[in-house]
């Protein structure tokens, strides 16, 4: 578990109250009528306006977070370190069980290279979170947890290709097709998304079949040409662009990368038991986080190196995509990144507190983290 790097995260609520005059402006993030794919031109684009934003610093640094909890140690009594290391191994278990070694043996050694290589497992996490807040058991939201994090590899694994983003470092280590070569790479993804849905289906215990199928059908439209798939062939054919606006560029992050934290957060709460309400909640609320995810993974690829990600930095500059720090400046990037993350945490409100406390611990690490 050496891989988790917690020590940036910081306290529930702890900037809530400095953001209450940001803009309205920065509308929440949602399923955009606008199409990128039909339509290329940004002058039809609603425009966001900065210039009444304070200046808040989003990305805090340690010494800041060390500072604020020495003024308030007893701000919350949730152990938010405890909690992802003892969740995290649990996901780890389950994975290292779910894909174990067989024939035949190279495609299953590529599918656990990548999946076993480490990495935070924010989303199957915040899939067992979301499950016990609406009353569910792990057990009943492991298969999904995992399931998202198989997708989620593939995904990775898919991205590194020389095809995609022609990336040779992944987690610190070096990408599955450097290692495996290309097509096995591509197997080993295509592999870890057909297994996903199989591993829901088969594994799932104490769920109703109609909430399974219910959380099947939501994770396959959360990836397909509705989602991830239509985020990524966006983000291909935006490259170099430069009439791209702010809409443009949330179709991209709200599908690419939004999309399989939403489904991770809504997983949680269908097979948890979670009443519509509650699921739909939820949801806004993994939107929030899932937006936010990539604004603060757009801001680190550009203020920091390599060492410190564990994956190549800068290389969105070298392809000149699209991102919220081009579009916006760092600065205006990170005060977004505040209201993404104060708009989630109060769409928890109404929720048993302690139930909520680790969602609202993943929404502050999310906006905190340093790689």
């Amino acid at each position: 578990m050496a891989s988790l790097n917690l020590g940036y995260w910081v306290q529930s609520y702890s900037m809530s109250n400095q953001v209450s005059s940001i803009s309205k402006s920065f509308p929440l993030p949602r399923s955009l009528p606008f199409n990128p794919l039909t339509t290329q031109s940004s002058s039809t684009l609603k425009k966001v306006n900065f210039t009444s934003l304070p200046s808040i610093t989003s990305v805090l640094t340690k010494e800041d977070i060390v500072k604020e909890e020495e003024q308030d140690p007893q701000k919350s009594s949730f152990d938010f370190n405890s909690y992802m290391l003892q969740k995290a191994s649990a996901v780890n278990q389950a994975l290292e069980s779910a894909v174990s070694l067989r024939d035949p043996v190279k495609i299953h050694e590529a599918m656990r290279y990548s999946l076993l290589a480490g990495g935070k497992r924010v989303r199957p996490v915040l899939c067992l979170a979301a499950c016990a807040l609406v009353g569910g058991r792990e057990s009943m939201a492991m298969p999904a947890a995992c399931a998202v994090e198989m997708i989620h590899t593939m995904s990775l694994i898919h991205d590194d290709l020389p095809c995609m983003d022609n990336d040779d470092l992944r987690r610190g280590k070096p990408t599955n097709h450097k290692v495996f070569g290309e097509d096995i790479a591509v197997l080993a993804g295509d592999a870890l998304l057909a297994f996903a849905f199989e591993h829901i289906a088969v594994s799932t215990v104490g769920v109703s079949p109609s909430r399974i199928v219910r959380a099947i059908g939501e994770l396959a439209k959360a990836i397909g040409g509705e989602g991830l798939v239509a985020g990524q062939v966006v983000d291909i054919i935006s490259e170099g662009l430069t009439d791209v606006g702010l809409d443009h560029l949330e179709f991209i992050h709200v599908h690419k990368t939004a999309a399989l934290l939403e489904a991770a957060v809504v997983l949680g709460a269908i097979v948890g038991g979670g009443c519509d309400e509650e699921v739909e909640k939820l949801r806004k609320f993994a939107r929030c986080i899932g937006l936010l995810f990539q604004v603060v993974d757009d801001i680190l690829d550009v203020t920091k190196s390599s060492k410190e990600l564990g994956k190549t930095a800068g290389k969105d500059l070298v392809a000149d995509k699209v991102t919220y720090p081009k579009l916006m400046g760092i600065q205006k990037s990170k005060e977004f990144a505040e209201k993404l993350k104060t708009d989630a945490i109060e769409l928890l409100q109404g929720f048993d507190p302690a139930k909520a406390a680790p969602l609202i611990a993943l929404a502050n690490y999310i906006a905190y983290r340093q790689n």
